[in-house]
């Protein structure tokens, strides 16, 4: 028994380098492994990059020790991209070729062409120092490109004036884009560079920032290659509003970002004039409610069409060809503008929306007017005290009553039911009191639901009002 044991600690002894050099810290994955070569005198530096990162893009390394950003576009500074792996790639560094005596380790980092400069997980600027001997290698890990975080939030850039979308297929190591006309706004040629790249629904594209000043002036583009000997032939521009276009070898071509954008069935395109703070959807028809109770669906979307930003609603694959819906588009507090269009849900469709009205539009031809700004006008809460006292001849054995305009007077649907009733020369009312300062709504009789209902009558809530309720129809008394 006792040689047994001992033989079991001699066993376990043996096996324990074993078992250490199984530590989940030594777990070494695929992209970590090398995929180049080293060579004799130079650095070489394996990149391990995001994945969303292009194997077309060109990644170049900027730091003291090259001049910064002037060594992007030279091919000295360029990644090479692994062979057989998107995931990773490569560069040579021969220290001979530093400047000012400079190292890797008084810093570099990552710019990708294609999705801006590197950046940390918490979107801060990043600056790697270590540095592999001369001959050897070392792996670097660029986390995230700045469009990572700039396509969750493209609304979040406060641009400059209007803005030209570029989606650049040109081939050009570097652009840049002069204009002539009204004046040279860019200054003189070859232009400027791209203020900057955003991701929008999937698509990346240099933006330039054309400068409020200079809004409404006529002006022909020239993108070029930095002056390099190659450009594009002129594209006319009034700067009204924003443009989206591609590039290719041969030219520039107007930009549709609608085009990448995947709808859930047919969609409802809304150029919102409005001024109101929030916009909502509601249908009542073939189906009451379709896209849920009031004040109905929230926005889907924005997108911009010709340079037309719209917002959108998408109205579901499985309505299609419901059946007749009649369209309301509302601030979800009391303001609406009704029967924006009725259809059966078998089309997009396109609406201009103004505070008081809305028109059906043909985006390939719509040009907008500007935001109307909200009437000003007193307060309701501030207002005097009046009442609507209704004679109830309706039969129904609830009633109550719905008024929207500048708020939703008695509240959200199906308003409010009588607070007293009253007994004037004989006649019994039911008494709806409210305030008032002359402001306009529309009264909606029903039976506290959606099950019956009907649009009695508008009023200006200046005075009290007598009214008859029938059960299809109402009646103004005084």
């Amino acid at each position: 028994m006792k040689k047994f044991n001992i033989f079991c600690f001699l066993s376990l002894f043996l096996l324990l380098p074993m078992m250490v050099g199984c530590q989940k810290d030594d777990i070494i994955f695929d992209i970590e492994m090398p995929r180049f070569e080293t060579r004799p005198g130079y650095q070489l530096l394996e990149v391990i990059v995001p994945q969303a990162t292009m194997p077309t893009d060109k990644i170049y390394i900027t730091g003291p020790f090259n001049g910064g950003e002037e060594a992007i576009g030279n091919p000295l500074w360029e990644l090479e991209k692994a062979r057989d792996t998107n995931g990773k790639w490569g560069i040579y560094l021969d220290p001979k070729t530093f400047v000012d005596g400079k190292t890797l380790a008084d810093g570099y980092t990552f710019v990708s062409m294609e999705q801006g400069e590197e950046r940390s997980a918490q979107n801060q600027p990043v600056v790697h120092r270590d540095a592999p001997k001369v001959g050897g290698r070392l792996n670097v890990v660029v986390e995230q490109w700045a469009d990572g975080f700039l396509s969750n939030n493209p609304g979040d850039i406060d641009h400059d004036g209007y803005v030209i979308y570029v989606v650049d297929n040109s081939g050009y190591d570097e652009l840049t884009l002069y204009a002539w006309g009204d004046a040279e706004i860019f200054g003189g040629w070859p232009g400027v560079k791209a203020t900057g790249t955003v991701v929008m629904n999937g698509v990346s594209y240099k933006y330039f920032d054309t400068g409020a000043a200079n809004e409404g002036l006529t002006e022909h583009l020239i993108f070029n290659n930095n002056g390099g000997g190659k450009q594009l032939a002129d594209f006319d521009v009034t700067l009204d509003q924003d443009y989206y276009v591609e590039l290719t070898p041969d030219g520039v071509v107007p930009f549709d970002p609608s085009s990448t954008v995947e709808h859930d069935g047919y969609t409802i395109y809304v150029a919102d004039l409005t001024g109101w703070d929030a916009l909502y959807l509601y249908t009542w028809g073939a189906v009451n409610d379709l896209l849920g109770t009031w004040p109905g669906m929230s926005p889907t979307g924005q997108t911009t069409i010709n340079g037309v930003k719209y917002t959108y609603f998408d109205l579901g694959e499985a309505n299609i060809n419901v059946g007749e819906q009649h369209i309301i588009l509302n601030n979800g507090n009391g303001v609406q503008v009704d029967d924006v269009v009725v259809f059966n849900l078998d089309r997009d469709v396109y609406v201009e929306l103004t505070a008081t009205g809305a028109t059906e539009i043909d985006p390939a031809t719509y040009n907008p007017g500007t935001v109307e700004p909200p009437t000003p006008g007193p307060d309701p809460e501030e207002g005097e005290d009046y009442a609507l006292y209704i004679e109830n001849k309706t039969g129904w054995a609830d009633f109550a009553v719905y008024a929207y305009g500048a708020k939703e007077l008695f509240g959200g649907w199906p308003g409010a039911h009588a607070s007293e009733t009253k007994t004037i020369d004989g006649i019994e009312y039911l008494v709806f009191p409210f305030k008032g300062a002359g402001e306009s709504y529309n009264l909606i009789f029903n039976v506290g639901s959606d099950a019956n209902q009907y649009d009695a009558l508008s009023i200006t809530a200046d005075k009290d009002y007598y009214i008859i309720a029938y059960p299809d129809k109402a009646e103004l008394v005084k």
